[in-house]
């Protein structure tokens, strides 16, 4: 929509006039809507929570009090969704909860006291009839030990030659340090699962243990892990090339250079990863195709992404992009957001919602992929029809810079990648799952702060790799590592690729 323009020279002087002050009031009107977006969408990011579930009540508390807390928005945000999920639905309270039956049991008994044993009548000393269990958790606190090991020497005491044998050692991660194995493992876990920095483990250490041991150790030991963990990612590269349907995204991690700028280089953690299976990181000091270019080669399959221009022109001939809907409802929800009283984003919302509750259906009955990709036929086609016809409609209307416009905008320029969503029956409907892989890396790098270095940006990579394809695969990271770890720096490259989490978990079933 362009600015009010002048009205036709032949025209009559009064109704020129109107015409030209009613273009005005039009334009205005716009202008206004578009600020208060704007001053809406500040307020939401200091005081409203970053939740996609609507809530109009919640929105009309941060429009009349600017200075609400976010808890106070989190709770209204509770009542009254837009879109309520059926009663059915609706989890129940699922009372107490019981421990898991694999942890081990420790008992002990509790016996009467000496005032409780004999029976108030005769006197008799009371039978025990039986016991009143309850089970709580608990736990032993760490201890920390020196474990002294004592090889074994054998010699001959008849021969004179002299020859003494001698019991090797087991493989250790860490040769010749200080740490265990069990250490080094604890280490790696508490930093990129916990999320916990190394000097506040050094600060534990010496708190508990009475040890002080530098980061400058502490950082070579994850450094040594990461390194000898890159030829399994590259295992888990070849896993996820062999396949036909990728997820990407991209976020950013800080760098030190040391150029003497005084300030992090940004750069990037490019994450490839298949619903269900693996992930790998891919570092790289840019957000360029540089690196989606080297990680796919010529890969031919279905890559889902959202819309950053750097994943066009990728992979092989074959390659088939498809979008995300997650996205295009972002856009949408941050419109309504802005402008609560925004009918047509809020039934845009509602659409969207229509659309994933195909799939959520799909979910609740465990149905496979292909009942999915016949649901999606019978059902989705028709909300994508819709959805595409209010969209051509809103474009011609609605302000271009505004929210709406732009959620408007985005949707029109992805339609083609995000309807081949429906062409394929084992694409998601969204790249959530390759967003949520970036949250421990989100959350990470507000406590680790930063990567040290260049060449600790692609080790960084590898143990983030190995411990988010635990985590997708459901795998105990720890038992993994300390599967894994030990002597697999003196493996071949060939041995290494074969150790990835999903052999592992094969082999070990």
């Amino acid at each position: 929509m362009s600015t009010p323009s002048s009205p036709p020279p032949n025209a009559d002087p009064q109704a020129a006039r109107i015409a030209l002050l009613e273009g005005e009031l039009r334009w205005a009107r716009l202008k206004i809507q578009s600020l208060e977006e704007a001053l809406r969408l500040e307020r939401i990011k200091h005081f409203g929570p970053k939740s996609e579930n609507l809530n109009i009540l919640q929105l009309q508390l941060l429009t009349e009090e600017p200075s609400v807390t976010a808890d106070e928005v989190e709770a209204e945000s509770q009542r009254e969704a837009i879109t309520k999920p059926p009663a059915h639905e609706r989890k129940r309270h699922p009372g107490r909860q019981t421990l898991p039956e694999n942890l081990p049991r420790v008992e002990r008994t509790l016996a009467c006291p000496p005032e409780a044993c004999h029976c108030p009548n005769c006197q008799q000393e009371l039978a025990v009839i039986g016991y009143d269990q309850s089970e709580v958790l608990d736990r032993e606190p760490a201890h920390y030990f020196v474990l002294v090991t004592k090889r074994e020497k054998r010699a001959c005491p008849h021969c004179q030659t002299g020859t003494v044998k001698t019991a090797p050692l087991p493989p250790r991660i860490i040769e010749k340090g200080l740490a265990s194995d069990g250490i080094v493992i604890d280490t790696i876990v508490a930093k990129y699962c916990d999320h916990l920095p190394l000097y506040r483990q050094a600060s534990i250490l010496e708190r508990e243990a009475g040890l002080e041991i530098g980061r400058a150790t502490l950082d070579g030991w994850v450094m040594q892990v990461g390194e000898s963990l890159e030829p399994v990612v590259a295992g888990i590269k070849k896993e996820l090339l062999a396949g036909t349907y990728l997820q990407a995204d991209e976020t950013t991690v800080p760098v030190q250079l040391h150029d003497r700028r005084g300030s992090n280089h940004q750069a990037y953690l490019w994450q490839y990863g298949r619903p269900g299976g693996p992930t790998v990181f891919d570092f790289a000091l840019g957000r360029d195709r540089a690196g989606p270019l080297r990680f796919l080669g010529q890969w031919n399959g279905i890559l889902q992404t959202d819309g950053y221009q750097a994943y066009e022109r990728v992979g092989g001939p074959d390659l088939v992009r498809v979008g995300c809907w997650a996205h295009c409802r972002r856009n949408f929800t941050d419109a309504f957001k802005r402008n609560p009283q925004d009918h047509e984003a809020e039934q845009m919302i509602i659409r969207l919602d229509a659309l994933f509750e195909v799939d959520a259906e799909v979910r609740r009955q465990h149905a496979s992929v292909e009942v999915r990709h016949q649901l999606r036929q019978e059902f989705a086609r028709h909300w994508l029809a819709e959805i595409e016809q209010h969209c051509r409609r809103l474009a011609e209307t609605v302000l271009p810079s505004s929210a709406l416009g732009q959620a408007v905008a985005y949707t029109r320029s992805q339609w083609k990648r995000l309807a081949r969503c429906l062409d394929y029956p084992e694409v998601e409907l969204s790249n959530n799952l390759a967003e949520n892989s970036m949250r421990p890396v989100a959350v990470g790098r507000k406590n680790w702060l930063h990567i040290g270095s260049k060449q600790a940006g692609p080790k960084v990579a590898a143990i983030l790799s190995v411990v988010e394809s635990c985590r997708r695969l459901k795998l105990p990271v720890k038992d993994y590592l300390t599967d894994v770890l030990p002597g697999l720096a003196s493996r071949t490259t060939r041995e290494a690729e074969r150790l990835t989490p999903s052999a592992w978990d094969a082999a070990r079933r």
